[in-house]
Formats: structure tokens, sequence, C-alpha cells
């Protein structure tokens, strides 16, 4: 099992594509949440600010990213896991099920926040981030590296997205995807194997599968 982190296993989309709509918006290229999701979510930073240039017709300010994670870590002190999540962990450690996680997010992101929420040991020396691969989703290079790290063929991978990037990376891989569609547009992910709603539908969805 390949989780996403972002909206999959900690519930921090929300807060972050806020607070990248606002810094947009501050740079001149005005951005709601929504726009913002619909946008960028699943995508690494480096994607954000080549199609936000290209939107804005000039660079962003330099340290936009800088700003972008002081927000955001500063955000991260109330930060919670999706919530059933913890339970579908539960049901794979139960079950003995390797697992790990592959984000488009940076390691010092993806440290603070499952620490924060207490998952740091369930996932410590099985986690992947986009700054370990030349491409990032929706390339399959993210999750090939973590299949091949791993030693598991990609065809018998699952992953569990809640973007579009994710979804069509894991299906660039010859992985099995579920689509999580509790802040996403369920059409939006409709290539991916299976779309569910809530997180406590999952097990049974993966051992139907």
């Amino acid at each position: 099992m390949i989780f996403d982190n972002d909206g999959v296993l900690v519930d921090s989309e929300r807060l972050a594509n806020g607070i990248l709509a606002e810094l947009l918006t501050e740079a001149g290229l005005p951005y709601t949440l929504e726009e913002a999701v619909r946008d960028y979510m699943g995508g690494s930073m480096v994607s954000m600010r080549q199609k936000a240039e290209a939107k804005l017709g000039s660079p962003l300010p330099a340290d936009l990213e800088d700003r972008y994670h002081e927000r955001l870590f500063a955000g991260f002190a109330h930060l919670q896991p999706v919530p059933g999540v913890r339970e579908v962990l539960d049901r794979l450690d139960a079950e003995g099920i390797t697992y790990c996680l592959a984000s488009s997010g940076t390691h010092r992101r993806i440290h603070t926040a499952l620490t924060t929420v207490g998952f740091w040991d369930r996932f410590e020396g099985r986690i992947f981030s986009s700054e370990d691969v030349e491409h990032g989703k929706p390339a399959p290079d993210l999750f090939l590296h973590a299949a091949s790290t791993l030693g598991v063929k990609p065809a018998d991978c699952v992953v569990v997205e809640d973007s579009p990037l994710g979804v069509a990376a894991a299906n660039a891989a010859g992985m099995r995807v579920f689509g999580f569609a509790a802040m996403t547009d369920p059409a939006k992910l409709a290539t991916a194997t299976e779309v569910f709603h809530n997180m406590t539908a999952l097990p049974e969805i993966i051992f139907q599968a």
C-alpha cells in the first residue's frame, strides 16, 4: 500500500491550499481556495511555481516557498489525521500488509506533519518525497521509486490518492489506485480503479480488490 500524505493521511489540504491561494493573490495572481485545489493540489512546489508563473507572465517572489512553509508549519500545530485513517493503518498492521508514504511534499513537511499527528513511527524508513526523484507527479517516478526501494513489483502495489495528479501517476506506474474524494470532485478521479468518499470504507475496498 502506498499512501499519499496531504489529504489522505493528514487533514492538511484545506490549510495548505488556503495559504497558497493567499500568497498567489498577494503576488498579483488572484486565487481562491477552490481554485488552488483545482490547479495545484497533489503537485510539488516546483510544479506549482512553473504553472503559476506561466499564468502570471512573470516570476513569483523568490521567497514565496519559504513564506508558504512558514505559515503552513505554524498551522500544523493543530493538524489532525484524516478521520478514519488511524483505523485503516491498524487494520493493515494486523493483516501484516506493508505500507509506505509517497508525497509531493518535502521531507521536512512530511516529517513535521507525521510527527504532529503521531504517525512518524508508523512510516519511518518508508517515506518517499518528490525531492527524491527528477520528475514528480503526474510522472510515475515517485511511485516506481517507492516500489523499487521496497522490492515490490508495481503490479503488486495499491496507491491511495486524493488528487488527479496522483491518480495519473499511479496509473502511469502500472499500479491500482483508489481515489479518495473527500475534497476532490469524484469526476476528476474517474480514472482510478475505484473512487471512495469516506476513509472508513477503505479496508473493505482493499480486501475485496
